[in-house]
């Protein structure tokens, strides 16, 4: 770890308690039991040291229940039920509002003066599906680097995703971002709107484009012999190519870069395509797999050598083991029944704040190993309340 956990977390949750307390409460006084912030603390707190159905958050809470009861200042001396926190999370909660409240939480920690990577891609939140519906499918804007979630907007579902990304950037400034996601979004529209916003685009090229795909393929495939008493011009390739092991494979990854199709392809602001091969050899059995994938960027090789679109393309799979799958397999969000209203969105909501707050902003490596030292150290979460 690179912080100081103990003033860190408790400086995190005291300006998570004040963006709380001024979130909308829609119930109406009367009969009001539990405020809204307790509620959303509570589930919190329980997800960071572990638990993460609404019945186990509840029991967690009810076997901590003074030390919880003195830290919060709460004048009831009982903890919510978990029925209570299902309808809080499904038909209380503003998401919107609960998005801002993330966004502006972990959203101070992004570096200034870099250019900085957002992958969006979408997910359908499994817990929510039953016979009346088909479940919550989210679309995230997310920064791998980071760790964290700038925004998540619920969408019909996948052949919605290209018409709700505009949607999703929608207040994000894209100023000094390179905006990747997959070839789905490989759009001209979509890639106008990229550079007009002061940003970049670095896009794959698949069977949805197939000309495009097939104009960047020939470029890259080898030029047949020439006529007698002529030749082709040169090419301008550049390549970047680096190995690594992990898994019980290794892998090599070859980036080959080029500026001169522009004048050609009829794409907006295109500056450079490229073609990105990687092959496989699994070290137990000695099998080998190979692929190939092109994609088209709007910076310049000023802007972005072969090496850093390497880096770039390597980190965008960041939503997919950095964000996707923490949520599914360490916080067991596909796992958990939310049918309710729009319970699946407020927790898939929390789920970004708890990954957020601990591999983006506490720096922990591994998120099950953060949630077991609060566990043990609940002490450090309480702590943060002391005086409220």
């Amino acid at each position: 770890m690179k912080c100081n956990t103990k003033s860190d977390i408790v400086v995190s949750l005291r300006e998570l308690y004040e963006r709380l307390i001024k979130l909308t409460d829609r119930r109406h006084r009367r009969g009001i039991r539990y405020a809204l912030w307790v509620i959303l603390l509570i589930v919190i707190l329980a997800k960071i040291c572990g638990e993460d159905t609404p019945y186990g958050i509840a029991e967690w809470a009810q076997n901590r229940g003074k030390e919880i009861i003195t830290a919060l200042g709460l004048v009831r001396d009982r903890i919510p039920h978990h029925s209570t926190i299902r309808r809080i999370l499904a038909y209380v909660v503003d998401i919107e509002e609960l998005e801002r409240v993330v966004c502006e939480l972990l959203g101070g920690g992004i570096s200034e003066g870099k250019r900085i990577l957002i992958a969006i891609d979408g997910k359908v939140v499994r817990g929510t599906w039953n016979e009346q519906q088909q479940g919550t499918y989210l679309l995230a804007v997310y920064l791998p680097e980071e760790g964290l979630v700038l925004k998540e907007v619920a969408i019909d579902g996948k052949g919605s995703e290209i018409t709700a990304v505009s949607k999703a950037l929608e207040g994000i400034d894209l100023r000094n971002k390179i905006v990747m996601s997959d070839a789905l979004h490989t759009q001209r529209n979509y890639s106008r709107m990229i550079v007009e916003g002061g940003g970049d685009y670095l896009l794959w090229v698949k069977g949805n484009q197939p000309q495009l795909e097939e104009n960047i393929r020939l470029w890259f495939e080898p030029d047949p012999p020439p006529m007698p008493g002529m030749n082709y011009p040169a090419k301008d390739f550049v390549t970047f190519s680096c190995t690594s092991k992990g898994h019980g494979r290794i892998e090599t990854r070859t980036l080959t870069v080029s500026s001169q199709l522009k004048p050609y392809l009829d794409w907006p602001y295109v500056e450079q395509v490229f073609k990105l091969e990687r092959s496989f050899l699994t070290t137990k059995n000695g099998a080998t797999s190979h692929q190939v994938v092109y994609g088209i960027t709007s910076l310049s090789k000023q802007k972005a050598s072969p090496q850093q679109l390497l880096r770039a393309s390597r980190s965008y799979w960041g939503i997919e083991n950095g964000l996707h799958y923490r949520r599914d397999t360490t916080l067991h969000e596909d796992r958990t029944r939310m049918t309710q209203g729009r319970m699946g969105q407020a927790m898939a909501c929390i789920n970004n704040l708890i990954i957020g707050l601990l591999i983006g902003k506490l720096r922990f490596c591994y998120l099950p190993t953060a949630r077991r030292f609060f566990n043990s150290n609940l002490h450090l979460l309480l702590s943060a309340f002391s005086g409220l």
